[in-house]
């Protein structure tokens, strides 16, 4: 028997958070839209290497790659911003900066999830997702 988790993006990025400190760098996951959007907007930042989804019964698996650094993963710390039981909104003005600059921040807006620096550029605000470093 398989445990569902309830909240999809903590689940994703504790098996990130796991496989980096295991020193691996790919991980097999459940998928769902939202996990494909995360993880989408993450490689396009350059922290995953690559992602593919394989049919599988009963459920889709999502097939993620880390991207590395020399030996070191380009992932230094991933933490979720806004939980379950706290949800965190920001305006497009309010949206924090990691790290100065150095890291980024997953915003869901009205448009989709997209990085911090974007969702400033098309001045739009939303729920604090997930901070990487």
């Amino acid at each position: 028997m398989s445990i569902q988790s309830t909240d999809q993006i903590a689940d994703l990025l504790t098996r990130i958070r796991n496989a980096l400190m295991v020193g691996k760098n790919e991980i097999y996951l459940p998928t769902s839209r939202l996990k494909v959007a995360v993880v989408e907007a993450l490689k396009n930042a350059g922290y995953l290497a690559d992602f593919e989804l394989i049919d599988h019964a009963p459920r889709n698996v999502l097939h993620i790659t880390i991207a590395e650094e020399g030996k070191i993963a380009a992932i230094h710390e991933i933490d979720k911003v806004s939980k379950p039981g706290r949800r965190v909104y920001v305006a497009a003005s309010e949206i924090p900066k990691v790290k100065s600059g150095r890291g980024i921040v997953l915003v869901s807006t009205s448009k989709g999830i997209m990085t911090g620096r974007d969702a400033v550029k098309n001045r739009l605000g939303g729920e604090l997702l997930v901070k990487v470093w």
